[in-house]
Order: C-alpha cells, then structure tokens, then sequence
C-alpha cells in the first residue's frame, strides 16, 4: 500500500530526474563559483550591462562588501577636491590626540576642545570644496574673519557633522544672510544671546566623533563607573592609527629642514598634505591636546616645538599665507627657544615654516580651487580665517 501525507521518492545517487529538479526548485551554484562570478562581473563590466548591484562580500578575497555606485562617486570627489580624502578628518585626528590611550576620555579641564573643533568643522568643509569665502573685492576691507562665506557645492560627504553643517549654511544663504568664519563658529558652538539662532548649535560633537572613530575601528566602547554615575568611555583600539598621527605631527613640529619631512605628510596621494598636517598642529595647538604629543620630548625641545606652533599660526592666519602682514602678527607673540640652528647660525625652525608656506602655495595653485591665482582661493582663505579666529583663544592670548 502507497504511503499517504507528505513522504517523498528518493532519487538515486547517481543521477537526477527532471522531477526531482522541479521539486527541489532552481540549483544554487557553489559558493566559490558564485564569488568568481560576481567578482568577474564587477571587474568586466560586460555581464549584466547597466548592473548596479552590490557586490559580494566575498568578491577578491574581501569580506566587506561594496556598492560599485559607491567607487564611482570615490572616484569623482577625488577628482573635485584635487586627490584622495584621508581615512580621518581633521576633528577625528584633533579628537584622538587628545584622548586618554586607557582611560578613554578626554581631560575634564578642557574648555578649548570643543570650540577648536567647530572650527575644525569649517576648515574641512572648505578643503573638500564645499564652502568658501564669497569672491568680491570689496571684501578685502573687512578683517578676515568677517569675510561672508558661500556655499560653493551641497554634494553630501558622507560624514553626518559635516553634512549638518553644510545643510543649515545652505539654508541661510538661502534666507538672503551670509555670515563670516567668526559668527559661523560662534553659533556652531552655542556662544550667541540671539534666541533665533540657538539651534545652529551642534550638539555632543564629541560624542558623535568618538563613536565615528569606534566605526572605523580606532577606538573601542567601555562603560566606567565615576562614583555617582555611568559613562561610557572610548579607548584607543588601534594604537598604530594614533602613533601615526602622533608622529607626523612631531616631525612636523621638530623638523630641521626647509623641506617639509616626508614623515610629518598623509600618505602620498592624499588631498592638501601640507595645508592638513599645517591644520592638524595648529588646531591640536589650539584646542590644548597637542601637549599630548610631546610625551617623549624633553622640555627644551617641548618649548621649542610649542614654539614653532606658534609661529606657524602666526603665518597661516593671515591670507596670503606668509604674507607681509606676518610681520605685525608676530611681534604679539611671546619670543620661544629656537629648536636648531644651522651654519651662520640659520634659524632652521624659521626656514621650516618658510618651506611650509611654499608647499601650502603650491596646493592652492594646483588642487583645483585657485583658478585665479593662489592668491584667490576662496576655500583656503576661509581656512586662513580660521586659524586666525582660533589663534584669539584664551589659551593664546
């Protein structure tokens, strides 16, 4: 007697009937054959014209899987900012030098960080073209950090700071008002009394970094106990990412050469190399966690690298860079030790920061920004601004 109910016909090992084919549905491919496929049709092109799919995550031997749409728009915004963007902005490096390796926090002291990093916001959106200072010639009669600034291109950045940013300037030249660097960083901060602008404040800048950072895989979460409360704290993860930023920003500060040190740039390639690692130590400067750096330094040579700092904001807070007006600038500073001297008694930390100024010239002539000249950048003039308006911190004056 046939069985009744859901029992099944074993097909023979050896061989498979149309039948079984129907009952089983469509056969799968093997794992490894469907990787090389996709992985040929991604490279080719060819199959499956107009494919947009995302490709596998085990395509090439990566476990990441990838959106091909997403290569092409990596590869247009290179070409708009002039070379490739670095694996962390400006606020992340600024953020992770002043984090504590263990503990996972940043000093309860710091007053300056969080203002530093606004500014940080701005100089990122005008390195990567997406803001600048409004080209009129009339402008040249206002100081620089009142010089209005327009939104040059609202293409999104895939960073979430940046993009808020950018949206709620864009709103307001909309509205018909242009702001300068100054009110810009005042108003991201929260320092206004005007109750209408109380929302361009960003909020937990810190927070957010840091958990980008946990993202990208440098940092870590923990939760510590701070007696009467939880908070949750981030540790260095990837001590190799942090070294490196530590590193470049030493060369930087110690170099005693006019040439730029290879070992103080981003890799080779990478978009406004001098102008960043310029950024980077004058923003850590002013934001008060470059003394973090200085760990295997001992105090003359700390002394002097504060001081080399320091006269390196003096000349890139002006526009033109190095231009005549450094002069003036400069004598408001308090004299620092001399980090080397060479034949003649040459002042090498003077002809490092003159070789820094030609490097950041010769990027605003070539990275795309300065058609006119690289005196009529507008994305570096901002980022000229403001350093100038974080050089009046009070941990400077």
């Amino acid at each position: 007697m046939a069985s009744a109910g859901l029992s099944r016909r074993r097909a023979p090992a050896q061989s498979s009937s149309a039948q079984d084919d129907d009952e089983r549905g469509p056969t799968s491919p093997p794992l490894e054959s469907r990787d090389s496929s996709a992985g040929n049709d991604f490279g080719n092109g060819s199959a499956g014209a107009g494919s947009t799919h995302a490709g596998s995550a085990f395509a090439n031997g990566s476990r990441i899987a990838y959106d091909p749409r997403d290569l092409a728009l990596s590869s247009s915004e290179d070409a708009l900012v002039g070379g490739k963007l670095p694996k962390l902005t400006l606020m992340e490096e600024v953020l992770l030098l002043g984090i504590k390796d263990k503990q996972g926090y940043l000093s309860f002291w710091n007053d300056n960080i969080s203002y530093a990093l606004r500014g940080c916001i701005l100089i990122e959106l005008a390195l990567r073209r997406r803001i600048g200072v409004v080209k009129d010639p009339g402008r040249k009669r206002l100081p620089l950090p009142e010089r209005p600034i327009t939104v040059l291109s609202t293409r999104q950045t895939g960073e979430t700071l940046l993009d808020e940013t950018l949206k709620m300037m864009k709103q307001t030249e909309d509205g018909g008002e242009k702001m300068g660097v100054g009110t810009w960083v005042d108003l991201l901060s929260g320092e206004t009394w005007n109750v209408l602008k109380i929302g361009f404040q960003l909020k937990q800048v810190r927070e957010r970094l840091a958990k980008g950072l946990v993202d990208k895989g440098v940092l870590r979460t923990e939760k510590r106990n701070f007696l009467l409360f939880d908070m949750a704290t981030h540790p260095v993860a990837d001590a190799h990412v942090k070294a490196g930023v530590v590193n470049r920003v030493v060369a930087l500060l110690t170099s005693a050469t006019s040439a730029v040190p290879p070992s103080a740039l981003a890799p080779e390639g990478t978009q406004c190399r001098a102008l960043r690692a310029v950024c980077l130590a004058c923003a850590a400067y002013t934001a008060s966690v470059l003394d973090n750096a200085f760990g295997r330094l001992g105090y003359e040579e700390r002394e002097a690298a504060f001081g080399r700092c320091d006269e390196i904001l003096g000349e890139f807070g002006i526009w033109p860079f190095g231009g005549s007006e450094s002069t003036s600038s400069s004598s408001k500073r308090k004299p620092r030790v001399a980090i080397a001297s060479g034949p003649g008694g040459v002042d090498m930390g003077r002809e490092s920061v003159r070789g820094l100024v030609a490097a950041a010239r010769a990027e605003s002539a070539t990275s795309g920004g300065g058609a006119g000249g690289a005196d009529e950048d507008a994305g570096f003039e901002l980022v000229a601004a403001v350093l100038e308006v974080l050089s009046k911190l009070d941990s400077l004056l």
